[in-house]
């Protein structure tokens, strides 16, 4: 796969691409790229780089990387892999459309500091020449529809993805072989009370995985796990629950518009809230007013 058209060194922007957007982590980076028959080269200092084909058909690519080379048909999901610093050329037949995926080398290292033992210093990803993982195309596939969603909360949603995306790359594809330690007993009452307050302070504002981690003074994913043994669910998953259970509130026991309660309750729009809602609840918030 490649991030450019005929010729071209770096990703030219197409009215059809998905970029980077303010709810989008900075240290990640998303594109959907499609273009005609080309090729391109890739190079990027800081950031390894993911291609996930999204192609409908399959097709053929020639690529070349680390002074390897590669004669490949590929099929919707499977995916190359480019560590930070290492060019990547690709010539491709048919259009191109597929997935661009760029994590920060300061955030693989910092992931891989906080979430995995038995790793190195000089830890980092290996060069991959189709591969295919269906964790890492699922995580990926997510990413992509939350980013087009383009809704409230999504960054909390797009950390924790693109937390276990980067653990699932470390442990297929780097080079040496990590291991996920084990998390029991979950958080202590009086931690798991003072982040359930800041998420009832604040459900109105983009909640950042990281926010919640650092009133613990947790790496990002320890949280995460911890939270969902204590709560049974994700901590995206409990902040939409609560946003839901504040629209229900409102929707009960006032007159505002749903738009207006959508807004109140830090959805981005009345479908954002009624999907939702439908979700949790069943019924739309229309409804469950009349009901």
């Amino acid at each position: 796969m490649a991030a450019a058209q005929p010729q071209a060194d770096l990703p030219l922007e197409s009215p059809s691409n998905v970029t980077a957007s303010a709810s989008q982590p900075s240290e990640i980076h998303l594109e959907h790229l499609q273009f005609p028959p080309g090729e391109a080269t890739v190079h990027s200092p800081d950031h390894h780089t993911l291609f996930i084909s999204l192609a409908p058909r399959p097709i053929q690519y020639h690529q070349a990387q680390d002074g390897k080379t590669n004669e490949a048909l590929y099929r919707r999901g499977d995916f190359t892999i480019t560590p930070a610093d290492l060019p990547f050329f690709a010539r491709w037949q048919g259009i191109e459309n597929c997935l661009k995926l760029q994590i920060s080398d300061r955030f693989l290292r910092s992931v891989a500091q906080e979430t995995l033992t038995g790793c190195s210093d000089y830890l980092t990803l290996v060069p991959t020449f189709q591969s295919r993982q269906g964790s890492i195309e699922a995580i990926a596939t997510l990413m992509l529809t939350e980013l087009q969603h383009q809704q409230s909360g999504g960054a909390l949603y797009l950390e924790s993805l693109a937390q276990s995306l980067t653990v699932q790359l470390l442990r297929q594809h780097s080079s040496t072989q990590p291991q996920l330690p084990k998390y029991e007993g979950g958080l202590p009452p009086y931690q798991l009370r003072r982040v359930l307050a800041y998420v009832d302070a604040h459900l109105t504002q983009d909640i950042k995985l990281a926010n919640l981690a650092q009133l613990l003074t947790m790496s990002p994913f320890h949280f995460g796990r911890m939270f969902k043994q204590s709560v049974g669910m994700s901590p995206h998953q409990y902040v939409i629950q609560q946003r839901v259970e504040r629209a229900k509130t409102l929707l009960k026991q006032s007159d505002l518009a749903i738009i207006d309660i959508a807004l109140d309750c830090g959805f981005s729009s009345h479908s954002h809230l009624s999907k939702q809602f439908r979700q949790l609840t069943g019924t739309t918030p229309k409804s469950f007013r009349q009901g």
